[in-house]
């Protein structure tokens, strides 16, 4: 993996003269100043270092994203006993500042309740995941996107730790299932994410732990950069495309929770897409 490169800051930096002049023209200020208050027999308030590194502190956070600029999207298909817990672990865990994307293609109450919830909920014909995670990404209203699945499998407490490495410098974050056990994922499905990863490092040389999670964070500019194709093994793109376009990308372990509801991927056709999806999507970035 790319290490992070710095956040990028969009203030106006100083020059050391420009530094120096401002210093002593504040300094001259607050000399007049405190004689001033002085004489009128009011107390003189002391501005020491500490208020200097604060002021520091909250100029460089001024800069960096909070759950303001966030948007969560997903793809929802039948969903109803699991996506009224979803969104209210997303509102409690941003304070309800975070926007909610979800394209839906149900004939239950998924939709309702995402509405409900506050979500805004984009109705298409059922046309496999890919392409509703897919609108959803280009739905996002917001500098920073997260994926999740509507199942309740995710843990949303750790978005305010995606959201730091977003801020560390990271273009995409994405959350590793497989290296801290997934023991709620049944087994066979484990062992194909097990070896989706290594089909996936095999074709980047470069080690993956988990092609085919549904929760990551991603800089707007790589959703915008990158031409998306694939549907069932989207999931795996998402992460392929940016790494092997030197995009850095870190890998967070996260917890994985048994599913709330059917499963609705068939595990043998789905599995056999994904692969596919795999390998064409490796060599076509090895040959750009």
């Amino acid at each position: 993996m790319s290490q992070p490169a710095a956040p990028e800051r969009t203030g106006r930096e100083s020059t050391a003269d420009e530094s120096s002049s401002s210093g002593q023209a504040d300094e001259a200020t607050d000399e007049s100043g405190d004689d001033a208050v002085a004489a009128s027999g009011a107390p003189v308030e002391s501005t020491g270092p500490d208020t200097a590194a604060a002021a520091r502190s909250a100029a460089e956070n001024a800069d960096e994203y909070t759950f303001d600029d966030l948007a969560v999207v997903m793809g929802t298909y039948n969903e109803e006993a699991a996506i009224a817990s979803v969104l209210e672990d997303i509102d409690r865990v941003t304070d309800g500042r975070a926007s909610v994307v979800c394209v839906d293609g149900s004939d239950d109450r998924t939709p309702e309740i995402a509405r409900e919830h506050g979500a805004r909920v984009i109705e298409q014909e059922p046309q496999g995941y890919g392409v509703a995670v897919h609108a959803a990404l280009e739905a996002a209203d917001r500098p920073v996107v997260v994926t999740t699945d509507c199942d309740d499998t995710y843990p949303m407490e750790q978005l305010p730790e995606f959201l730091d490495a977003i801020n560390d410098g990271y273009d995409v974050v994405s959350g590793d299932r497989i290296t801290p056990g997934a023991d709620a994922m049944p087994m066979f499905n484990r062992q194909g994410n097990r070896a989706f990863a290594l089909l996936a490092s095999a074709l980047m040389v470069e080690r993956v732990h988990d092609t085919t999670t549904g929760m990551r964070a991603y800089r707007r500019e790589v959703i915008d950069e990158i031409t998306w194709t694939e549907n069932t093994g989207l999931s795996a793109e998402l992460l392929i495309r940016p790494l092997m376009r030197d995009y850095d990308v870190l890998e967070v372990p996260i917890d994985y929770d048994e599913r709330a509801g059917e499963t609705k991927l068939d595990p043998l056709a789905g599995g056999a897409a994904i692969a596919k999806s795999i390998l064409r999507v490796g060599i076509e970035e090895r040959l750009r």
